[in-house]
């Protein structure tokens, strides 16, 4: 089959690999002149690690792993230590793996199959579905007839736009904003990852092999504003922390003015009653964002590649069964981790004083 896959993200990588290796041409079209590798460490948990091991991934990713959570500690505003993350609130076992984005990325496209290509620098303007196939426009002027488009683009999704209508009828925001910036010369000998708090905000610093991120999350209510405008989204984080010199709040502020790849989104979950409609379906973030909080998102992007793929195949290229089975299969996942999320942000980002000081008592003597 001729499939074009939108977003060169993880999700959208595991599709072109998925795939490409059972014979599909797995066209990947993404809005970014490079491939989407930056940001904090990922997750591989549960039987996600299954499917790694199936898309012969497994080996190269335990050979990257990297600690990052259980080396994370909360401070107070001068810096000292008052406390260790309890990293047993997040992780599901001991088999579970921590690696860079970039690391996953680069092994996903260093194993890319030759049925799959990716064209950067383009995405998707207008879909046409007339049940034989789906006609595509893109931003360049180009045109392509394919026999399924599959919308891997993320949380913002396109493809979920132009098929299923309005983000705001699927999203539901829950009260945060994360923030990235690349934080040069802030790697250090002991490797540990200071977390700071004062009432609905956070700021951290996450060192993993030779980089260190700063990172940023605060309670808001949803904001509305241009998801590719850069400068906006800087202004949304200044706006934040506005007055607030301690720790290092500041610096931290500053690199995050400086980043040309700087990150911000709100957290919020894509709940879709289906993710396929005609020969148009929806994979990872896309189709079902269950936050950052949750912590599977790429185990999530890794399932739905590789049920959606296996399920064409056991239908015989028949898109309407195997979309229905993807998503038979796709849904507990999801469930479980849209469902996972409760707790977490009061631990990470408390709402006041009150639960920074609780947590601090209930985690004392955990520092070292």
């Amino acid at each position: 089959m001729n499939i074009l896959v939108s977003g060169a993200g993880l999700a959208g990588l595991a599709l072109a690999l998925d795939l490409g290796g059972r014979g599909h041409h797995a066209t990947v079209v993404e809005r970014a002149n490079h491939f989407r590798v930056n940001g904090s460490p990922i997750d591989v948990r549960g039987d996600a690690l299954d499917i790694a091991d199936r898309m012969g991934l497994l080996a190269k990713i335990r050979e990257n792993r990297v600690r990052a959570t259980e080396l994370s500690v909360f401070v107070d505003a001068d810096g000292h230590e008052i406390g260790q993350m309890p990293v047993n609130e997040f992780d599901d076992s001991d088999h579970d793996i921590v690696i860079a984005r970039e690391d996953l990325a680069q092994i996903m496209i260093d194993a890319l199959p030759a049925g799959a290509t990716v064209r950067l620098r383009e995405h998707i303007e207008s879909l046409a579905d007339d049940g034989a196939g789906v006609d595509v426009r893109f931003a360049s002027g180009d045109t392509g007839r394919f026999d399924l488009v599959l919308g891997a683009d993320g949380q913002h999704s396109a493809v979920r736009r132009l098929a299923f209508g309005s983000e705001r009828d699927y999203l539901r925001h829950l009260g945060l904003y994360v923030a990235l910036a690349e934080l040069p010369g802030e790697q250090r000998a002991d490797r540990l990852n200071p977390v700071y708090n004062f009432p609905g905000h956070m700021a951290t610093i996450w060192r993993y092999k030779d980089k260190a991120l700063a990172g940023f999350a605060f309670r808001s209510d949803l904001i509305d504003h241009d998801h590719h405008d850069l400068d906006a989204q800087k202004q949304i984080l200044v706006d934040a922390f506005a007055g607030h010199t301690e720790w290092k709040i500041p610096q931290l502020l500053d690199a995050a003015l400086a980043d040309p790849e700087f990150y911000l989104d709100s957290v919020s979950q894509i709940r879709m009653p289906s993710w396929h409609r005609g020969r148009i379906a929806l994979v990872g973030d896309a189709a079902s964002c269950a936050t950052l909080l949750s912590g599977r998102g790429t185990s999530i992007a890794l399932t739905g590649a590789w049920f959606l793929a296996e399920e064409l195949d056991r239908a015989g290229g028949d898109h309407t069964v195997a979309f229905e089975r993807y998503e038979t299969r796709q849904r507990p996942y999801v469930d479980f981790a849209q469902n996972s999320v409760a707790d977490t942000s009061e631990l990470l980002v408390p709402s006041s004083w009150e639960s920074i000081n609780a947590r601090t008592r209930r985690i004392a003597g955990t520092g070292r």
